[in-house]
């Protein structure tokens, strides 16, 4: 996992402008009128019988039931390699950044889009808009695997097609009309204020205390050199 240098301030920033662009979404009219309207011409112009299960179908791929089957085999996979301090790393960055975005749900409490104006073809009443759950965890999964590819000849083709998932998730779930423009924007930066936090934490108390254990040193050649997801420093 990456050191981000400045990580306290850069994860505050994040964490800030996201609750603040979540508390003006939801109890101003700064911004509820243009989103809702970006839904409506999106169901109106847009919305197509091929495009439709397509839509739905990438939207799945970042739903809580994907998710958690994600969180066993991902890490699972890691530990079978014999790197179980990357499987801890990647296990945290994913669950971090996706669950910080609940946490801010239940602050913000900004209603979803309503039915009846945007049509929405998944309706889902049972949480709040802001921010995106499914955009979060596409973004945790996406940070988590750059993480894993830093260094190596593949960081570029995942972090282009790690952005591109986040993209389409973000726009499926505009096209199904169960988020505003705000929610997703705002999805990336609530996972990205607690993944920022979490590299700070991990290499200060999580990686140290790990690497004491036996069952870590010894087993993982990578602890000893460039660490769990690509050792380094980022600005």
């Amino acid at each position: 996992m990456p050191y981000v240098r400045r990580w306290p301030v850069l994860s505050v920033v994040l964490g800030v402008a996201a609750l603040l662009l979540g508390l003006v979404a939801a109890d101003t009219t700064l911004l509820q009128p243009h989103g809702l309207a970006l839904d409506v011409e999106i169901a109106t112009d847009v919305r197509s019988a091929l495009l439709t299960p397509v839509m739905l179908g990438i939207s799945f791929l970042a739903s809580p039931v994907v998710a958690c089957v994600a969180l066993v085999l991902w890490p699972g996979w890691l530990v079978w390699r014999r790197r179980p301090l990357a499987a801890a790393a990647t296990f945290l960055v994913v669950v971090v950044g996706w669950l910080a975005a609940f946490g801010v749900k239940l602050l913000v409490a900004r209603p979803r889009p309503p039915i009846d104006v945007v049509h929405s073809l998944a309706p889902e009443t049972g949480s709040d808009s802001y921010p995106s759950g499914h955009v979060a965890f596409a973004f945790s999964i996406a940070v988590a695997a750059w993480f894993l590819a830093r260094g190596t000849r593949w960081s570029r083709p995942v972090a282009v097609l790690g952005a591109g998932f986040v993209a389409l998730v973000a726009f499926s779930r505009l096209y199904l009309g169960v988020h505003y423009l705000g929610d997703v924007v705002g999805s990336v930066l609530v996972s990205g204020a607690a993944i920022v936090l979490l590299t700070g934490l991990w290499h200060r108390f999580v990686e140290p205390a790990l690497l004491a254990r036996a069952w870590v040193a010894g087993r993982e050649p990578e602890a000893a050199g460039r660490g769990a997801l690509g050792r380094g420093t980022s600005a």
